[in-house]
């Protein structure tokens, strides 16, 4: 059995958000800080990675104060609270073939998520990308909310946003 270990390579990893509202969606980024994922038989088995919450950026709104504005907002208490939670995780917990299950925390809470994944590796290099599906509320994220408001009407904020996730990894000599 051939285990190796992979170190996310920063500057080459990141993860692309997409919320979506009532009548339309903001995206973004969000950068991943480190982690690791380990390998055995080629396959997948262990692995974690750190986001770095106070690394949100909004691509779609384009207006200098307006961005400035929606980001302290994801940054405050109503989404991410970023400066008492400047950090949100992943851990794999299992692996059944290309689905991947772990646990996500945001704000300190930790709630279960699965996704596919599409891993490769070149040489030394290590990519690995998928599609996350997160219901926001899970992780006390309300705001706006059609589950906790009610006659939101064209404010309200849907509960599932999307990440996508694309990491490159070298493996550990």
């Amino acid at each position: 059995m051939k285990t190796e270990q992979f170190n996310i390579v920063a500057a080459k990893s990141n993860i692309d958000w997409v919320g979506r509202k009532v009548t339309g969606a903001h995206n973004g980024t969000i950068g991943i800080k480190n982690g690791s994922l380990t390998l055995t038989n080629g396959a997948v088995t262990g692995g974690q990675f750190t986001i770095d919450t106070r690394s949100i950026k909004i691509l779609d709104v384009t207006d200098p104060a307006t961005n400035a504005q929606f980001a302290g907002h994801l940054a405050s208490e109503d989404f991410f609270a970023s400066e008492k939670y400047p950090e949100a995780s992943f851990e794999i917990t299992g692996v059944i073939g290309d689905h991947i299950e772990g646990n996500l925390t945001i704000k300190g809470i930790t709630g279960p998520v699965g996704f596919d994944a599409d891993v490769k590796v070149a040489g030394d290099t290590l990519t690995a990308s998928g599609k996350v599906v997160v219901d926001r509320t899970v992780y006390g994220m309300k705001f706006r909310s059609g589950n906790f408001f009610k006659d939101l009407g064209d404010t309200l904020i849907y509960n599932d946003f999307d990440l996508d996730v694309n990491i490159t990894a070298k493996a550990v000599a």
